[in-house]
């Protein structure tokens, strides 16, 4: 299973890096995007708690590593403002593009 990590900027200019043992962040932010913080903290626990369902259906428990990272996240929230930005910096790595003979 790939892991990965997301990195973005609060509203206060904190810049925090974050683990996911999965690439479905991909399905729920995106690069540059820009989210209101109570947006942002129910799109990344959202993806966070699937991602640890995709571990426990894999080898048997779930993430505690993507538990971490969903507290984390929602404890950082609660000093900001619900309407106030966060932007995603950067997800590494990210998600394989197409060939162009897989499009034709």
């Amino acid at each position: 299973m790939p892991e990965m990590t997301f990195t973005v900027r609060w509203p206060d200019g904190a810049v925090q890096e974050c683990y996911s043992p999965s690439l479905v962040m991909h399905d729920h932010l995106d690069v540059g995007g820009c989210y209101t913080v109570d947006d942002f903290r129910s799109r990344a626990t959202t993806a966070l708690d699937e991602a640890a369902e995709r571990v426990r259906a894999k080898f048997g428990f779930a993430c505690t590593s993507a538990a971490a990272t969903a507290d984390d996240i929602k404890n950082t929230a609660t000093r900001y403002d619900a309407g106030a930005l966060v932007e995603v910096l950067a997800m590494h790595p990210p998600l394989p593009t197409a060939s162009p003979l897989e499009t034709s």
